[in-house]
């Protein structure tokens, strides 16, 4: 990895293949997959890199589906943080406190269906690995002043004076894309008046691999697996309730939680910060314009309700990823309209279908009618029975069946 040089008068023009707008998660991993291959990125991250790492910076884990696992697994990443995530071996899902659930286990995926790391394990492998590419350039901290795509090519101006110039520019910088509203791209955004209250807790017997998610009437409760006796909580509650959760002694809290948490895990005690993120659904009128194109949370950001938000992200990544590498095999202008088109055409519409079935799923679970409740758990108690049914659903969520295009990344091949 190279770094710009630092002087008192304006660096010169950095000229890269390709300009990433955010190093978070996703568009970390996406530096590191395009500069393996050989095509220079500069990555720019308005946070301090350190501060990244920091536990207090995010209280997030993420389920990692398998085939997910295997994007970073081929890219190189996950062997720096491997150690340091838990293998998902079943999940149980049921509404409230009703005796019928819907039960996965890895005897039908013939292995682990997916892993929870946290969110700073990940950053922590792409800090450690950015550094070893020489085709990559990180500036952290950095700010996007402004932002020129042409025909020709991208120019991008820095807060601090430092000139990018470009053939393509991939905004992965969030929710709140400063790429994208500069682009002038409009988003469609839906509330559901939830927030996530997220927090590591510590309990007295083994998960076992074991994910549970209760479906409340506020709002999912999930209980993921983490290393050790430790799981990450994801405690949804309606928005004007939070505050005051979150504002609790640690004793109320402690009893609020043991409530909804059960005693499955014997006693149970939170370990570490609180933290609060409220619930949306997001997606972008156009994931792509000129010399541009939108990635992971940029492009559409979904309820966690079915834990694939980052999943998605970084199928996102594997297409672009190669789509790319082909086209600079070929020796291709890496910003064309031609290679834009057909990564909105291979991501869009699997983007949209997962939003669509996150949205139904949150509206539908999210409240206490009666026959609708009736109704519910009827149904998941039906799906356990359906094999073949429960096995698709399965797939499709460890992103080992997809509609469509299955990118290489995602099978664990190399490009």
């Amino acid at each position: 990895m190279t770094t710009a040089p630092s002087s008192s008068t304006t660096p010169p023009p950095l000229v890269k293949d390709v300009l990433i707008v955010g190093g978070g998660l996703v568009g970390g991993t996406l530096a590191c997959a395009l500069a393996r291959e050989g095509i220079e990125v500069a990555v720019i991250d308005g946070t301090d890199p350190q501060a990244l790492l920091a536990a207090e910076y995010d209280g997030r884990c993420s389920a990692i589906a398998l085939a997910c696992q295997k994007v970073l697994e081929t890219v190189g990443l996950w062997e720096l943080m491997a150690e340091e995530t838990q293998p998902i071996l079943d999940i149980r899902v049921a509404d409230g406190e009703s005796p019928l659930f819907l039960h996965y286990w890895q005897e039908d995926a013939g292995g682990p269906m997916g892993y929870m790391a946290e969110n700073r394990s990940l950053r922590k492998a792409i800090l450690k690995m950015l550094p070893t590419l020489p085709s990559a350039t990180l500036l952290a901290p950095a700010r996007l002043a402004t932002l020129d795509r042409s025909a020709d090519g991208v120019t991008a101006v820095l807060e601090d004076g430092q000139e990018i110039r470009a053939r393509l520019v991939l905004a992965c910088d969030g929710r709140r894309s400063q790429v994208r509203e500069m682009a002038g791209i409009g988003i469609k955004t839906l509330g559901y008046g939830q927030t996530a209250i997220v927090l590591t807790v510590e309990h007295e017997l083994p998960h076992e691999g074991c994910a549970v998610e209760h479906f409340m009437p506020s709002g999912p409760f999930a209980i993921l697996p983490m290393p050790g006796n430790t799981s990450s909580l994801v405690w949804t509650e309606k928005d004007h309730l939070v505050k005051g959760i979150l504002a609790l002694p640690d004793e109320i809290f402690q009893a609020e939680l043991e409530k909804r948490f059960g005693e499955f895990l014997g006693w149970v005690k939170p370990v570490g910060p609180r933290f609060a993120y409220p619930l949306t659904l997001q997606f972008a009128d156009s994931y792509v314009d000129t010399r541009m194109a939108l990635v992971g949370d940029a492009a559409h950001g979904m309820h966690p309700v079915a834990g694939q938000g980052m999943n998605y992200g970084l199928r996102d990544v594997a297409v672009i990823t190669e789509i790319l590498v082909k086209a600079h095999r070929l020796g291709m202008d890496l910003g064309t309209s031609t290679l834009l088109a057909d990564y909105q055409a291979m991501r869009r519409f699997d983007n949209l279908l997962m939003l669509g079935i996150t949205d139904v799923i949150v509206r539908l679970f999210s409240n206490d009618i009666k026959p609708i409740a009736l109704a519910r758990r009827l149904g998941i108690a039906a799906v356990d029975k359906m094999t073949p049914l429960k096995k698709l659903f399965m797939n499709h969520a460890m992103g080992t069946f997809n509609i469509g295009y299955t990118p290489k990344l995602m099978k664990g091949e190399a490009l």
